[in-house]
């Protein structure tokens, strides 16, 4: 029935089961037949029906424009019944606006995501992740070029490279990272990510390989400790060969026979040889002691890791140095949060890392006026342990403060310049790492990060 409007549909639908109804009614008080009865039984049926279908129009399209939506089947349009009146027409419109909305968004997607697997695919750092059963999602070609995994498939796929690399990315935490050696060509740096898609838990793991930049690292840090070697020995085998030449000049020079034929020195070059002598002992003494140096710093143990509690850390910190301190009218704080608070280390290289920072520290406030050092020990954003060790002596001007860790550079008049280098090397075998700032003047801190 080709209607102009919807409402005119249903009235004229209702009317005509309302009249059929009447004649049907009247067909009974004339006592019809009971095939006329059914007849028109039938008839009323019929119209019922009809309207109940014309009726139910909008729940179908409805119903339509949803099941478009959930299947992503956006090829539907809504316009054959535009006829049936304005509020169909709108309705209509409204529905292939958002049909048409949902086409462009879902393009956009298309688009962005194809974009970012073109991404992936084209830089050099590789990229895999893989769900909770360890199935493979997306694996880039630096990742394939670098792991050289024929059928990567499942992450346990990675114990064909190594053993200890799948180990430790299975016992990685989200947002940790590691660097592990594999061969001679091969030294990955593995850094770690979680996130869910689809209400599946997912790993992102990128691997760079970091063999050429450990080297230039390694190079770099040759080159310096042999600019320290070079200046340090040359100050003292100079003096030494000098005095060596000088003494030499003496013994040619001022030493003469006597009467009896024997060698005889006069007094005053006796005492320039003892003078010098004496000073050639005391710098050989120097370059043994800087000898000794370089070894303890090439030889440090590694760390017999433990559960350890920081309070009573600290209480042996206190003890050991209270007497030290009180001599210098310096006062040690302690502050833990929580109190409780464990770390996994090794006991004695931690202790004495902290002992030579308290010392440092002490001789930095000789003139200073806050004559406290605090101890404080908590957890930071990433829910690392870290201790810091904060005085308020003369501080480290910028230009200084990361040569202080290179070995043998000191700032001190006194000292070998090994302390902080061997703080960092204990830090880096816990896996953690040695930092510090400073304002010169008011407060340096040195902060111990523990993995």
């Amino acid at each position: 029935m080709g209607f102009k409007s919807f409402a005119l549909g249903v009235l004229i639908r209702v009317i005509l089961i309302a009249l059929t109804a009447i004649f049907g009614a009247y067909l009974y008080i004339q006592n019809a037949s009971v095939l006329q009865g059914v007849l028109f039984l039938w008839i009323l049926i019929l119209l019922s029906f009809n309207l109940i279908t014309y009726t139910t129009i909008t729940n179908r399209k409805i119903s339509r424009f949803l099941e478009s939506i959930r299947y992503s089947d956006f090829s539907s349009s809504f316009t054959k019944d535009s006829n049936l009146g304005s509020s169909f027409k709108e309705m209509n419109l409204s529905f292939n606006e958002v049909i048409e909305a949902f086409k462009k968004t879902r393009a956009q997607k298309e688009e962005q995501m194809l974009f970012l697997q073109i991404m992936i695919q084209h830089i050099n750092t590789g990229i895999i992740s893989f769900d909770s059963q360890g199935k493979i999602g997306v694996i880039n070609g630096a990742a394939k070029q670098l792991l050289q995994i024929h059928q990567f498939k499942d992450i346990h796929d990675l114990g064909k490279l190594s053993k200890n690399l799948l180990q430790e990315v299975l016992n990685l935490k989200p947002s940790g990272s590691f660097s592990i050696k594999i061969n001679s060509d091969l030294h990955l740096n593995v850094q770690s990510a979680s996130f869910k898609m689809e209400g599946q838990s997912w790993t992102l793991l990128s691997f760079q390989n970091i063999k050429s930049e450990l080297q230039k690292n390694e190079l770099d840090a040759w080159q310096n400790l042999t600019k320290v070697l070079r200046h340090e020995i040359m100050n003292s085998m100079t003096p030494i060969a000098s005095l060596a030449s000088s003494l030499g000049i003496i013994l040619e020079e001022d030493v003469k026979e006597n009467e009896q034929g024997e060698l005889a020195l006069e007094k005053e070059s006796f005492l320039d040889l003892s003078e010098g002598l004496e000073t050639i002992f005391k710098r050989s003494n120097g370059l043994v002691d800087f000898v000794n140096a370089y070894r303890d710093y090439t030889n440090i143990p590694q760390p017999e890791l433990k559960v350890f509690p920081i309070k009573p850390l600290f209480e042996n910190i206190r003890v050991l140095l209270k007497e030290d301190l009180s001599k210098s009218d310096i006062q040690l704080i302690c502050d833990i949060s929580p109190p409780d608070m464990d770390v996994i280390v090794d006991q004695d290289l931690i202790q004495m890392i902290l002992i030579n920072l308290i010392k440092n520290a002490k001789e930095a406030m000789e003139k200073a006026n806050n004559r406290t050092i605090m101890l404080r020990a908590g957890m930071d954003n990433h829910s690392r342990p870290f201790i810091k060790v904060i005085d308020h002596g003369e501080g480290i001007v910028p230009e200084a403060l990361e040569k202080i860790f290179v070995p043998f550079y000191t700032t001190k008049k006194s000292g070998s310049g090994i302390g902080l280098a061997i703080s960092r090397q204990i830090m880096n075998l816990h896996k953690g790492n040695l930092e510090v700032s400073s304002i010169p003047g008011e407060q340096t801190v040195f902060t111990l990060v523990f993995k």
